[in-house]
């Protein structure tokens, strides 16, 4: 009522006002007449009007037809009685970080994932490696299986313990000679994408990368993880000054080399 103040509900609790007269704020308005309706209302509205039609059964099953056509590998799509269809996607793997599993672990055979046991489970010992650089991971998943489900089914594969927000799922696409990269959200439904591109992974590919969010979320890393960080930050400082202080040193060598030779000559 005195400063005309406005604000959206979501962010009234993260508001701290310092008004001059608090009081008087309080007993003639009460918070929620100074509320606006949140401002993701409007914006979810009019992506909703942008936002095609979903596709009827009978174009899912156009598409998979269409889709199906152009296999030459056998992986092929099937369209369910409810509407839903199941198919293959495959995980390009780009991980430039060590990962943490489980140590002294055997393998998972089939009557591990049949049953859907959890080796990582079985022992509190914990180890890191480096997956092999482009490795490649076939995955049969559902029209409903989110990005997040596919991460949290590679890491369960890999029997990577670590916490999923570490990672993220991108698509690879090849335009006018460029590759770019998208990542992709954790609610978006890969098969999808992959039955509008087509079975051809140079038109569209999945690669599982690290999640670079900009800001690191030391949170999510365990206590020997942070130490190994440490570690490693340690050694490459060292590097770089044994770099610096040879680099020095040979400048050096040339600058006395140099007044070697000039001594005794005129100018």
């Amino acid at each position: 009522a005195d400063c005309r103040y406005t604000c959206h509900q979501e962010c009234h609790s993260r508001i701290q006002l310092d008004c001059r007269r608090p009081g008087q704020c309080q007993s003639q308005l009460s918070p929620e007449s100074t509320l606006l309706p949140p401002c993701s209302q409007n914006v979810t509205q009019t992506v909703e009007e942008e936002k095609p039609e979903p596709p009827t059964i009978q174009e899912i099953k156009q598409k998979i037809e269409k889709y199906n056509a152009k296999v030459t590998n056998c992986l092929l799509m099937k369209l369910n009685d409810d509407g839903t269809y199941t198919g293959f996607i495959k995980v390009h793997l780009k991980l430039r970080r060590p990962v943490t599993v489980p140590a002294g672990i055997r393998p998972q055979s089939i009557y591990d994932a049949l049953k859907e046991v959890n080796l990582a489970n079985m022992t509190d010992k914990r180890t890191s490696f480096y997956l092999p650089l482009d490795a490649i991971k076939q995955l049969h998943i559902s029209s409903t299986t989110t990005v997040s489900e596919v991460i949290q089914g590679l890491l369960k594969k890999f029997m990577v313990v670590d916490n999923p927000q570490k990672f993220a799922l991108f698509k690879e696409m090849r335009k006018d000679g460029q590759v770019l990269f998208q990542k992709l959200p954790l609610t978006e439904y890969p098969l999808y994408l992959r039955l509008l591109a087509g079975p051809d992974t140079d038109v569209l590919s999945f690669v599982l990368k690290e999640n670079e969010t900009g800001e690191v979320e030391w949170d999510a890393f365990s206590i020997p993880e942070l130490q190994n960080f440490l570690m490693i930050l340690d050694k490459e400082e060292k590097d770089k000054i044994q770099q610096v202080q040879r680099k020095y040193e040979k400048f050096k060598e040339r600058l006395q080399q140099t007044l070697k030779e000039a001594r005794g000559k005129p100018g």
